[in-house]
C-alpha cells in the first residue's frame, strides 16, 4: 500500500504556519496570543496618571523650583508686611506697591512669565529679560527728553493704547508655536517695558526719585521671572492648552481695557434730558453747574463774574482734566 503524498506537492503551496494558520481558521496558539506585558485600558490610564504624579514630585524636588519658590514667598511676605504693619511708607516700599497696582501690566508680565516657563532654552529667558530692561533703563534714565519727544510725535495722541496693546501682545505670544515665540516674546517684553516705564515716569511725583523707580523695576522683574522659573521644572506638551487659555483671557482683558478708555467717566455730570418728559426732563433739583466754593456760599468772599480768571486766595482751583496721556487725555500744557 502506497503512502499518500503531502497535498502541498500536488497544489504547489506550502503548509500554513503562524499568522497564516490563524487566518485559515486554525486554533489559536501561544505564538499569536497577546503578549503578557499588555495591560487593559484602565490599568494603562492608571500607569499614565502615576507617571504624571511622579513627574510633578520630581519637579518639586529640583533645586531650581525650591529657589524660585523661596524668592516668591519672600516677595509675598514683604508685600504683606508693608500692607499689614501700620507705618509710614518709604519711597522704596511705594515703588513695588505701585508696580502691583498697575493690574493690566501685571497681567501682561504674568503672560510673559508663562512663556518663560515654556521656553525650551535659557537663552530665550535671557532675551525676554534683556528686551524688557533694555527699554526700561534708558526710558527712566532720560525720561524727560524722551517723553517730550514722544508727545511731539503722532504717538503722543495715542499713549493710552500702549498698556492694552502690551496685554494683547502678551496673550498673543502664548498662542504662537515655539519657533515664533522666540521672536515674538522679546518684542512683547519690549512693549510691556515701554508702557511700564511710562507709568513710572509719570507717577514718580515729578522729581525722579531713584528709590521709587528702582523698587518698581525690581517688583516688575519679580512678577516677570519668578512664576516662570517655578513653572520650568514641569514644562512639557501639557502646558500648551493651559497657556492658550491664559492667552485668550489676556486678549479679552485687553479689549475690555481698551473699550473702558473710550467710555467717558464723569460721575458728577447731570443726567441726560429725556424728551418724553415735560421740559425735556429738566428739574430744578438737577445741578447744572459744579458746586461753588464753600467760602462763596458762606458769604466770606464775593463770587467772581466768571470762572475764566485766576482763582481767589483760599479758593478751590478747577480740576484740570486729561493731563495724563496714559488715561486717554493729553498733556496739561499741550494744546488740543
Amino acid at each position: 500500500m502506497k503512502k499518500q503524498k503531502p497535498s502541498h506537492r500536488k497544489t504547489g503551496r506550502k503548509p500554513l504556519t503562524g499568522e497564516a494558520t490563524v487566518a485559515a481558521g486554525a486554533p489559536n496558539t501561544a505564538s499569536n496570543r497577546p503578549a503578557a506585558t499588555d495591560k487593559p485600558p484602565g490599568q494603562a490610564i492608571g500607569a499614565q496618571g502615576g507617571a504624571v504624579v511622579e513627574h510633578l514630585r520630581a519637579g518639586l524636588r529640583t533645586p531650581a523650583f525650591r529657589l524660585a519658590f523661596f524668592i516668591f514667598l519672600a516677595g509675598v511676605l514683604i508685600v504683606a508686611a508693608s500692607l499689614v504693619i501700620p507705618h509710614e511708607f518709604a519711597f522704596f516700599e511705594l515703588g513695588y506697591l505701585f508696580t502691583l497696582s498697575i493690574y493690566d501690566l501685571v497681567l501682561a508680565m504674568l503672560g510673559l512669565s508663562v512663556d518663560i516657563g515654556m521656553a525650551p532654552a535659557r537663552g530665550q529667558i535671557l532675551a525676554i529679560t534683556l528686551a524688557f530692561l533694555g527699554v526700561v533703563a534708558p526710558m527712566l534714565l532720560f525720561f524727560d527728553p524722551i517723553f517730550h519727544a514722544i508727545l511731539q510725535s503722532p504717538l503722543g495722541h495715542e499713549l493710552f493704547l500702549i498698556a492694552p496693546i502690551a496685554v494683547m501682545l502678551s496673550g498673543l505670544v502664548l498662542w504662537l508655536p515655539a519657533g515664533a515665540r522666540r521672536i515674538a516674546a522679546p518684542i512683547a517684553a519690549a512693549v510691556v517695558g515701554f508702557s511700564f516705564s511710562l507709568f513710572i515716569g509719570l507717577d514718580d511725583f515729578g522729581i525722579g526719585i531713584k528709590e521709587f523707580a528702582l523698587s518698581a523695576v525690581i517688583g516688575a522683574l519679580w512678577i516677570l521671572l519668578v512664576p516662570g522659573l517655578m513653572l520650568r521644572p514641569f514644562r512639557g506638551a501639557w502646558l500648551t492648552i493651559p497657556a492658550r487659555i491664559i492667552g485668550s483671557w489676556l486678549m479679552v482683558i485687553a479689549v475690555i481695557v481698551t473699550v473702558s478708555l473710550y467710555v467717558p467717566f464723569s460721575p458728577d455730570a447731570p443726567p441726560l434730558p429725556d424728551p418724553s418728559l415735560p421740559d425735556g426732563g429738566a428739574t430744578l433739583d438737577a445741578p447744572a453747574l459744579p458746586p461753588l466754593d464753600p467760602a462763596i456760599e458762606d458769604g466770606l468772599i464775593e463770587a467772581p463774574d466768571d470762572f475764566s480768571g485766576d482763582v481767589p486766595d483760599g479758593g478751590i482751583p478747577a480740576p484740570e482734566l486729561g493731563d495724563n496721556p496714559l488715561l486717554g487725555g493729553r498733556g496739561s500744557n499741550q494744546q488740543p
